[in-house]
């Protein structure tokens, strides 16, 4: 059965306790948002997962309750950095397995300030649900000071720098890209534009990574509407539903960990094993989508994606972004949004952020950032320990 994205709505991402809200306040004004971007009220949703990574259980339900009591099932949905996209596929199968005619997908997280520990709970790496990942990272490259998250991908960057010759400007060309779509992105956490050269000059979090090429800490909330084709039809909602073509979740494989490589472990062949099965289930291929939003927690794994999703050969990523080819005139716009890295990471919400992002793409209703004619979209969301979830929308 088809499914469809009717409505979405997000908060502005922020820097942890810069506002002085809780995490329901944040969960019900992107719920509500979504609720009217869809024109219906919260009595006709029938089930709500909500993904969140850091409050306390049930606070899915705490968090819905803001928006309408109406006894519908609430889901808690925790998977890591790919937990709002992994609520959105609930949505998605309930409605597609005919279960339901209209689910909300929510998703939100309230952060503390400074890098995560040892996985999304900060607590040590040794006893950490990423505890094997983080084993394959300290036999090859040992265990330093500096964040685990951005050792194990600043590793993988050392390690595809040294197969392929990718540079470190290279890697800074995807932060200054990103940096820059950011600054027409009104949601976003930040909107500063920097150029190369400044972006190599910022603090190193861990070599070759700066801190201006590392997603930050954020707060916020995100919503999908996802509803029937004959909830469409009924509601008169055609001017508005995106469709979901095609989505995929996939988790780690023995190859994630048999060549001992960061690049692996860090997720590229779930990414790429996802992006195969969407293709496969839409029919389409790369070449036929315009806009893409991927999981850039790091710049690295922005390079990893464009290789994993087909989009140029194996270490030909670097000289990718250097074209031009993922920015505005390019062959596709990547992160229009400004992506992790600078319009923010909030766990829990970024997948559905994602598509929110996308469905105003392919609406028409981007303001400054829109890209000419989008017509399909790809969002990939990736969360360590490990799920990789990619979903292709079309318009």
């Amino acid at each position: 059965m088809k499914t469809y994205i009717v409505g979405v709505g997000m908060t502005k991402f922020e820097k942890p306790e810069s506002r002085d809200w809780q995490y329901w306040d944040m969960a019900k004004e992107a719920g509500t948002k979504a609720l009217e971007d869809a024109g219906i009220s919260y009595d006709l949703v029938e089930q709500v997962p909500v993904g969140y990574c850091f409050q306390a259980s049930t606070a899915g339900q705490r968090a819905a309750y803001e928006i309408g009591l109406s006894g519908v099932p609430v889901y808690n949905v925790n998977n890591n950095c790919a937990t709002a996209s992994t609520a959105l596929m609930m949505a998605r199968q309930f409605v597609a397995g005919g279960i339901n005619d209209c689910v909300l997908a929510l998703g939100f997280e309230k952060m503390k300030k400074g890098a995560l520990g040892g996985g999304a709970d900060g607590g040590d790496f040794k006893t950490s649900p990423v505890a094997r990942h983080y084993g394959i990272m300290a036999a090859k490259h040992g265990f330093e000071m500096s964040p685990p998250t951005a050792q194990i991908f600043g590793d993988a960057a050392r390690e595809h720098m040294e197969l392929y010759g990718t540079t470190e400007a290279q890697l800074a060309a995807v932060g200054a890209k990103n940096h820059r779509h950011s600054a027409n992105n009104p949601y976003a956490q930040f909107q500063d534009v920097y150029t190369v050269d400044e972006i190599l000059a910022a603090k190193t979090i861990h070599r070759p990574l700066t801190k201006l090429q590392c997603s930050p800490t954020s707060d916020g909330a995100a919503a999908a509407v996802v509803v029937s084709e004959r909830f469409v039809e009924r509601h008169g909602l055609g001017d508005k539903a995106v469709e979901i073509v095609a989505q995929t979740m996939t988790t780690d494989t023995e190859e994630s960990f048999a060549s001992g490589s960061c690049i692996d472990v860090v997720g590229k062949p779930m990414s790429a094993a996802a992006g195969r099965q969407v293709f496969e289930q839409a029919g389409l291929g790369i070449e036929d989508v315009d806009v893409i939003e991927l999981h850039d927690c790091f710049s690295i794994n922005e390079l990893l994606t464009y290789e994993a999703l087909g989009m140029c050969g194996e270490g030909e990523s670097g000289k990718l972004v250097e074209s031009g080819a993922t920015t505005y005139g390019g062959k596709w716009v990547v992160n229009p949004s400004g992506g992790l890295i600078s319009k923010g990471h909030p766990l829990g919400a970024t997948g559905l952020a994602q598509v929110a992002e996308l469905s105003w793409q392919l609406r028409g209703e981007a303001g400054a950032r829109q890209v000419e004619g989008a017509r399909v979209g790809l969002a990939h969301n990736i969360g360590l320990g490990g799920a990789a979830v990619v979903t292709m929308l079309r318009k």
